[in-house]
């Protein structure tokens, strides 16, 4: 039997609806059956007499024939019954409702016009016939609605509770409760603040967020916990309940930080997904005017060189959307830039853009992109990045990110962009190696030339900005992505030092904040970012093992890279720094250097670095940034 009851479902909800005169007869059915009970129940002589038999029958038939009108009034069977709503369900009340009170009225005109064969019901008849028929209405939609979610619920559905009960909780739960497969049961609402708790949302119950949380969890069998969006920075802070939740084997889901949610339109679960370490960084949101950004941004020709990387490739897609007049992309990654152009092409197809593949160092091929299309914004976001790399290929370091960004900054100038904004690193800050300290002569160079513009040295109109930040999550080649590889291999997950911290930030985030630092930025300056709290290496691994699941993994210690230190600083001690407008952003009061002295040093690095000598390359760096002072490096002896 159940069998045969499931093979019926199947049937039926593998239709897309069956046609509206179904539900239209089912439910005069209804009201056929619903009539004959009432008449039993309030004329029970008339089964017992031919005559008032098929008089009491006949009014039935009118009574039906007055629903039917009432069921057109209010649509009642234009509806997928497995997806009734409680607004169905209101119209169907009304339906009946009105055709009972017209059927009474009828009792009394019938027999004013002369009709004697047709006996209508009492007022009693009537109030039986509108609660029955209203409530086989109810339960047939109601039924079908029950078994069409049996049948679309996965058999591996999980049982959840959802963390939030204000408006992001209810929206999110409303989605649970109507998803097309089940995938999930809604058992439950925490309460982050205690409001709602022991009351009934949606049918469930509100638990409080206290200590007795995962025992209440899994004894509901609830396996999943989902936070709504506007609980989720209030979540992140929840480190102890964060803890107890992966030591519970409880997965946990959360929205994307890339994404907002304006708080008033339908909130899907399917925007939600298994939260990462990323997601569970303590930040506070950074509010940008992206639309301001924007205006500045439109109609202009923008050059962006490592437009491939992770920070590049990210201010592509959010600058495209500003639509501006001319996008000339330039990365010496071929395949990277063959899937930005695919992106622009497929995205942006309105958009201008060339996609180059080409180095920065090369000074005719620059010269040509800068002749053919004259940027109004240079953003130079190429450079060799990794410091153990940088660490044994000095040369490489001097010859791409250094003498490459006089390249274009010379550019710039030459071809009279607008401006151009550098991103650097906080490694620049008191660097211990070779990439930071080659940043930080990138800083120098762009800021004196900047200088040398000011007092009439150099001939051009170009604001030179300069932007410093930290490690941002998921880029290539940094250590989430490396972990989370260790994990899935089974470990063991290596970490330089037991007390390394860092800091972190979202590329989406740093890209904004380099946005509107470009803009605020009038040339000279170099800004700092907020980068939220430092985040002790070891304990990121150790969370990031909980929250992958995979059992016995251990943590390796391999001890400090050679240029690598324990902090990252964001301002030199020597430094201090000036607010701006946005509280995340801070101007540096840096050093300053004269632009000949400046062009000269680069000079005498150039010359060295074909050379191909290591130590006097480090030598000269070491000369130009005399806070540079190496760590766990071969160039160490160059320091007593």
């Amino acid at each position: 039997m159940k069998s045969f009851i499931k093979k019926l479902t199947d049937w039926y909800f593998s239709r897309d609806a069956i046609p509206y005169w179904c539900i239209l007869f089912l439910d005069s059915f209804a009201v056929v059956l619903a009539g004959f009970i009432g008449l039993f129940l309030t004329k029970y002589e008339a089964f017992l007499t031919t005559e008032l038999f098929w008089a009491s029958t006949w009014g039935i038939f009118v009574n039906m024939f007055i629903f039917i009108i009432a069921f057109k009034l209010f649509h009642t069977y234009d509806c997928i019954i497995r997806y009734s709503t409680f607004h169905d369900l209101v119209n169907v009340t009304s339906a009946t409702f009105l055709a009972s009170v017209v059927a009474y009225g009828m009792s009394f005109l019938l027999p004013y016009l002369g009709v004697k064969s047709v006996m209508m019901l009492d007022i009693y008849g009537e109030f039986v016939l509108f609660v029955f028929s209203t409530l086989a209405m109810f339960v047939m939609r109601v039924t079908v609605k029950y078994l069409f979610e049996i049948s679309r619920t996965d058999n591996h559905a999980s049982n959840l509770f959802i963390y939030g009960v204000l408006e992001g909780g209810i929206s999110l739960a409303k989605s649970v409760v109507n998803q097309d497969v089940k995938r999930f049961y809604l058992k439950g609402f925490v309460s982050p603040n205690g409001d709602f708790v022991g009351q009934k949302l949606l049918g469930v119950k509100v638990y409080a967020n206290d200590d007795n949380l995962i025992d209440v969890m899994q004894e509901n069998n609830v396996r999943v916990l989902m936070v709504s969006p506007i609980q989720t920075d209030h979540f992140r802070e929840q480190q102890s309940l964060l803890t107890a939740l992966t030591d519970a084997g409880i997965k946990i889901m959360v929205m994307h930080r890339a994404e907002e949610w304006d708080g008033k339109s339908p909130l899907s679960y399917e925007r939600m997904h298994d939260v990462e370490i990323e997601d569970l960084l303590s930040r506070d949101k950074i509010e940008i005017d992206m639309q301001a950004i924007g205006q500045n941004l439109c109609r202009k020709r923008i050059l962006i060189t490592g437009a491939a990387g992770s920070i590049g490739s990210e201010m592509v897609r959010q600058i495209a959307p500003f639509k501006p007049s001319e996008m000339v992309l330039v990365d010496q990654a071929e395949t990277p830039m063959h899937d930005m152009r695919l992106l622009m092409a497929e995205q942006y197809p309105g958009i201008k853009c060339y996609t180059i593949v080409g180095s920065i160092t090369n000074q005719k091929f620059m010269e040509t992109i800068f002749e053919s299309h004259r940027p109004d914004y240079v953003l130079h976001a190429a450079a060799y990045k990794h410091v153990p790399m940088m660490e044994d290929n000095p040369a490489m370091a001097v010859q791409n990110n250094i003498v490459g960004t006089r390249i274009v900054a010379d550019l710039a100038v030459k071809y009279r962009t607008s401006k151009f904004v550098m991103i650097s690193t906080d490694k620049a800050v008191n660097p211990t190696n070779v990439m930071g300290c080659s940043k930080r002569i990138c800083e120098i160079y762009c800021q004196s030339l900047n200088q040398a513009i000011i007092d009439g040295k150099v001939d051009g109109v170009t604001q030179f900005v300069t932007t410093r930040f930290g490690n941002v999550l998921g880029s290539n080649g940094s250590v989430i992505p490396l972990f989370r590889e260790q994990i899935k291999n089974g470990g063991p997950v290596t970490v330089t030092n037991p007390e390394v911290v860092r800091y972190f930030m979202l590329i989406p985030e740093a890209c904004k904040l380099v946005l509107e630092a470009g803009t605020m930025g009038h040339g000279g300056e170099i800004f700092v970012f907020d980068m939220g709290k430092p985040v002790k290496i070891l304990n990121l691994a150790k969370r990031m093992i909980k929250l992958s699941g995979v059992k016995n993994v251990d943590i390796k210690f391999t001890g400090l890279r050679e240029g690598e230190k324990l902090y990252e600083e964001v301002l030199n001690d020597a430094e201090t720094t000036n607010p701006t407008v946005n509280p995340k952003i801070m101007i540096a009061q840096v050093r300053e250097y004269d632009y000949e002295t400046a062009l000269e040093n680069e000079e005498r690095l150039l010359r060295a670095s074909y050379t191909f000598g290591d130590m006097e390359i480090v030598r000269i760096m070491k000369e130009i940034v005399p806070e540079f002072r190496s760590n766990n490096s071969k160039y160490e002896v160059l320091d007593k």
